[in-house]
């Protein structure tokens, strides 16, 4: 049997006799709707922008933990050779991870010039299992900044008590405090609920939020969120606008930002802002290991 992986990274098994010609398809032509931009340099603003509280190198290889805070600073990142043989590197990721008492997770990539689809195949083969796939997509800062005037944003460098109310993962410790402000220029957008509003969404009266990290001429947006009693009043729409304004002030010039396949109203909204997809990317973990929250 052969194993092929498809440009959206999913590996299939096909029997050698049923194989007549095969060929290495070159990577798709450059999209000219948002920013220029290879998988590397992406991945890396990607990793300045959502720091782990320890790393280390093997290789080429970046080796984060957080205390398992999300699956994006507790994961390998595998940006070219480890110096070692992939079984060898595999298990001093997994030594690595245990030590710390986390399961071992592996970052990849797929669907762009230089991602790693041969990776993730190999993975699979040794029984690594997928847990999650989500996509980055890249615009054009100018257009955001945009699309909405003042609306009661009120942006912070810390996410204080008001910004966590809204804030998804409740109870978030010290470490995972780090991760959140760890960046080149961190930004957290809030916008104050009504007076008197009972925070029945769980964000104790606060209407929106989202965080942004400016790093040269990128801008990432992460972390936006709306109280769902308050949504499509375009809370979420001000919050990206407000943190872009703040971007281009600092010089930035591109954006990026991550989004689940699964969320047609996200996607909606970024296409609506000239986002496009640029490559897809996902989160292997070890055989027979535990989950953490990505």
């Amino acid at each position: 049997m052969l194993l092929i992986t498809r440009k959206s990274g999913e590996s299939v098994r096909v029997a050698e006799s049923a194989l007549v010609a095969g060929k290495v398809v070159p990577p798709a032509p450059a999209r000219r709707r948002g920013p220029a931009a290879s998988y590397e340099e992406l991945a890396r603003v990607a990793a300045r922008s959502w720091r782990p509280v320890e790393s280390e190198r093997l290789g080429a290889w970046e080796l984060r933990a957080a205390g398992g805070f999300t699956r994006r600073a507790n994961s390998v990142l595998p940006l070219g050779d480890p110096g070692l043989p992939l079984d060898e590197a595999l298990t001093a990721v997994r030594r690595w991870y245990g030590v710390r008492g986390l399961p071992a997770y592996v970052q990849t990539a797929t669907g762009a010039a230089g991602t790693q689809e041969l990776l993730c195949a190999e993975l699979e083969r040794r029984g690594w299992v997928r847990e999650v796939t989500a996509e980055v997509w890249t615009g054009p800062l100018a257009p955001v900044a945009d699309l909405a005037g003042d609306t009661g944003v009120v942006l912070s460098r810390e996410a204080d008590e008001t910004w966590l109310a809204r804030y998804q993962r409740k109870g978030v410790s010290e470490v995972a405090l780090r991760v959140l402000e760890s960046g080149p220029s961190v930004w957290f957008a809030t916008v104050p609920g009504a007076e008197g509003a009972d925070g029945a969404g769980g964000g104790g009266g606060v209407a929106a939020i989202g965080r942004c990290v400016v790093d040269g001429r990128w801008a990432s947006f992460a972390a936006v969120e709306v109280d769902p009693a308050q949504r499509r009043r375009g809370l979420a729409t001000a919050v990206m606008a407000a943190l872009a304004r703040r971007a281009l002030d600092e010089g930035a010039s591109a954006a990026w930002l991550q989004v689940e396949t699964d969320n047609a109203g996200a996607r909606a909204l970024y296409a609506g802002m000239g986002f496009a997809a640029h490559h897809s990317y996902h989160h292997y973990r070890e055989p027979a290991a535990a989950g953490t929250d990505r």
